[in-house]
């Protein structure tokens, strides 16, 4: 491919949205034709946190099904999609060159599969299963501006064909969702505002320091594994990818469905 290949980040919402796509489910399935000529995807998931940095090198990694209490119909689904043992090698090495001063040491996890974070986006993304899929871990121990110069880290992958995609969300506090519910929570579209404003500027200095910028961060992330993402996949862009909000909407109160995707 000529051109350099995507960066997404992705609101994956609950385990449900295998089964019940809505709108969000849609903006994704309008995307699919931008992975028709990629080599490989490589997607960091808020589901596997780590201390220290690892990627799968599984040549056809399981589908994970790291939930409960949910229909029998979910554990049913998979998504086979091979893995790379090649491309994951070259991806270590690439990741583990210097970028900006700062060296990330990856190791290899070869008996690991995709979890939900991964395959639920994927099966809108792109229902073929038919690109080689890694996933990077998110490493618990880096700071945001370390998470901001991963994905600096990343960018190389783009010209050799490796979409990125980062799979979180906007907003994601599952203390206070309301299954159902036709109200939307205040901060949760307050938050989700604020984030659109600094990705659609590239205001990576605030996205790295949420906290200190806007009240509403806390309750939008109790936890911050799922807003952790977007740093990563901020920084695997620049200033000449054109950016696309997907405006998913907010569901079950509190739960941010949108996504961004940059293209060169």
């Amino acid at each position: 491919m000529n051109a350099k290949a995507p960066v997404m980040f992705v609101g994956h919402g609950s385990p449900m949205y295998a089964l019940n796509p809505g709108v969000a489910g849609a903006l994704l399935q309008a995307q699919t034709h931008r992975f028709d000529e990629v080599e490989a995807i490589l997607v960091i998931s808020a589901h596997w946190l780590t201390q220290g940095t690892y990627l799968t090198t599984a040549s056809n990694p399981a589908t994970i099904h790291d939930f409960g209490g949910f229909p029998h119909s979910l554990y049913k689904l998979s998504y086979p999609a091979p893995g790379s043992p090649e491309l994951a090698r070259k991806t270590i090495a690439t990741i583990g060159a210097k970028s900006g001063g700062r060296q990330f040491d990856v190791k290899a996890s070869p008996t690991r599969g995709l979890d939900h974070g991964v395959w639920v986006p994927l099966r809108f993304l792109r229902p073929q299963a038919d690109i080689p899929v890694l996933q990077l871990s998110l490493d618990a121990t880096l700071s945001s501006a370390d998470l901001v110069q991963l994905g600096a880290a990343l960018a190389s992958l783009r010209e050799q064909g490796i979409a990125i995609i980062a799979s979180g969300g906007v907003t994601h506090n599952l203390f206070d969702l309301r299954m159902h519910s036709t109200t939307v929570a205040g901060y949760a579209t307050r938050f989700e505002q604020w984030t659109r404003e600094q990705v659609s500027q590239r205001n990576i200095r605030a996205l790295e320091n949420p906290g200190k910028l806007t009240s509403d961060f806390s309750r939008a992330h109790p936890t911050q594994e799922h807003y952790l993402p977007l740093l990563i996949a901020i920084g695997a862009t620049d200033e000449s990818d054109q950016l696309e909000v997907l405006e998913g909407g907010i569901i079950n109160h509190a739960l941010s469905m949108e996504s961004y995707c940059w293209n060169d």
